[in-house]
């Protein structure tokens, strides 16, 4: 699932278990979806649902539960604490992974407008979907709440961004929404006061403090308005409490633009300010799910700061990041159950089995796993070695002009050896959607031309497949001349390794859109693959002469 997105529709029902139930029903019914949280809150009436998914699937289970709730709620017999102004209340969409802003704005009008359309519910829209300044912020938007609506309507300055101004007694009106991901996150103290947890959290907090004269007196400006001190990181909010149950005081941060401020940002802050009070961090605690991009940002944070190559594993970098921001210091950080991304990916099946077992497989006389999944293993050996030699020559001594250079080598690499363990099962699921095109009926005339169209998109589909394993080698080549040139001495040979694997990855590859070309009846894609199939193995046979001479030189030179 290359795109995710987050949804978070607010319900106003936190009572009825079966009206709740009935409506996450239809959120679990949608394809390419998951259900993650559902929140009800007696005393609020209300139920925060969280889900994710690819786009198209997010946006289908998002009208799917609105309408379920327009159906099933009742605003004018609602009572709760908390805010509202609809059945469902709120409804933001938040891009996760591959995801834009933009894309997410677009999301949020398709929705609002198929909500106000097909189910005659008006709709706002805030926060980045926003169509004026002021709508931005969703309490200007739902000032009133449900039971001033009739009278907002009647405003020529409050009308709906879709829908007529026309009074849903029953379902009341929506927001709806795209927002940045926000990060709940607490810092830890070896200290059970409060108000020192609140002072840091003063410091660190955007909106910062109060300015007090030396009498502790607030200070104002000409106007009468008070003046505040600015806090260190930007698009963080944050209080101070104390935690009986942990019997800690705790800085509670919530962290609105990760891309702004991260958790390092704010962990390296409250670890300065605590110090400065005498007191410690001892550890931080995520509430609910982060990003994957987010802990990756610090973990490359933390390895920068030692001085090493951030060109490894993406659950080195995880790992990096939950140790040196104490994630463990409450309860256990497992990965997979914290992290959003984590929910809904799921490793392709060959990629994931220990090597003995891929082995064995490929053995059987199976057709697939073939040349093609092992050609991508071989590409994925290629980039694997390569980021091992940079990341053995990054940081030591006499290699300090090369830095940078490799460390962008061996991030690169990483990249493509993600790019090509994901290629070792797109290749056997390309050959076997080659092969359902084939048992396809072929009674009627309908049924063989339809089969006939199916196997020929198949084997176009089999063919891409290997040809961008094959471009991914040939990367990974260049990769490996690059660690052969500047890396470190001692491991030239294993610089070597890499690039031949990579040959043999390109070629094994080639080999295998070759074969499928000759049952693809359409002429202009053979010859347009034929020639960059025959460039792409021309320039790889002449990168690797050269680098394994220049490896062989620097093995005799000693």
């Amino acid at each position: 699932m290359g795109k995710i997105v987050e949804c978070v529709p607010n319900f106003s029902e936190g009572r009825d278990k079966n009206i709740i139930d009935t409506i996450t029903q239809e959120i679990e019914g949608v394809n390419e979806v998951e259900l993650l949280d559902v929140d009800p809150g007696a005393d609020t009436n209300r139920t925060v649902v969280t889900l994710i998914g690819t786009p198209e699937g997010v946006k289908e289970a998002a009208f799917n539960a609105i309408k379920k709730a327009s159906e099933l709620i009742d605003m004018a017999n609602h009572r709760g604490a908390h805010a509202r102004m609809g059945a469902t209340d709120v409804c933001p969409f938040v891009p996760v992974s591959g995801v834009t802003m933009e894309e997410c704005v677009e999301l949020a009008r398709e929705v609002a407008e198929r909500v106000a359309g097909e189910l005659g519910i008006p709709v706002y829209l805030y926060e980045e979907a926003a169509s004026t300044p002021e709508r931005r912020n969703l309490a200007y938007v739902r000032k009133g709440e449900y039971e001033g609506l009739p009278e907002k309507l009647k405003d020529p300055n409050m009308q709906p961004d879709y829908g007529k101004p026309v009074f849903n007694k029953k379902s009341g009106a929506t927001a709806i929404s795209a927002r940045e991901f926000l990060i709940a996150y607490n810092i830890n103290l070896n200290t059970r006061d409060r108000l020192i947890a609140r002072d840091i959290a003063f410091a660190v907090r955007e909106k910062g403090r109060v300015k007090r004269d030396g009498d502790g007196k607030i200070v104002r400006d000409e106007n009468g308005k008070m003046i505040r001190l600015p806090g260190r990181c930007k698009a963080v909010k944050g209080v101070g409490w104390y935690i009986e149950e942990y019997g800690i005081a705790q800085i509670s941060m919530n962290l609105t633009n990760y891309n702004i401020s991260n958790m390092h940002h704010v962990f390296d802050s409250c670890c300065e300010e605590a110090l400065a009070r005498g007191v410690r961090v001892t550890g931080s605690e995520l509430v609910g799910l982060v990003p994957r991009e987010a802990m990756l940002m610090a973990g490359r944070h933390y390895l920068q700061k030692q001085g090493k190559s951030i060109g490894v594993p993406e659950k080195e970098l995880i790992h990096v990041a939950v140790k040196s921001m104490g994630l463990h210091d409450i309860t256990p950080f497992v990965t997979e159950e914290k992290i959003i991304e984590y929910r809904v990916e799921k490793t392709g099946k060959l990629a994931s089995m220990p090597v003995k077992d891929f082995i064995e497989e490929v053995s059987v006389d199976s057709p697939a796993p073939g040349g093609g999944s092992v050609a991508a293993m071989s590409g994925s050996l290629a980039a694997a070695l390569t980021s091992m030699v940079c990341n053995l020559t990054v940081g030591k001594k006499g290699y300090e002009d090369v830095y940078d250079m490799l460390d962008a080598t061996a991030v690169s690499s990483q990249q493509l050896l993600k790019d090509l363990l994901i290629a070792i099962d797109k290749d056997t699921e390309a050959f076997n959607e080659v092969l359902n095109a084939m048992r396809l009926p072929k009674k009627t005339e309908e049924e063989k031309a339809k089969r006939k169209e199916a196997i020929q998109t198949g084997y176009q589909v089999a063919s891409r497949v290997p040809l961008r394993t094959a471009e991914r080698c040939l990367e990974t080549i260049d990769l490996a001349a690059r660690a052969v040139a500047r890396g470190n001495v001692n491991s030239v040979s294993d610089a070597g390794v890499a690039a031949l694997m990579g040959y043999a990855g390109l070629i094994g590859a080639i080999l295998n859109v070759k074969i499928n070309l000759p049952s693809i009846t359409d002429e202009a894609f053979n010859a347009e693959m034929r020639q960059n199939l025959d460039t792409m193995s021309e320039e790889g046979r002449e990168k690797l002469d050269t680098i394994l001479q220049e490896v062989l030189k620097k093995i005799e030179e000693g």
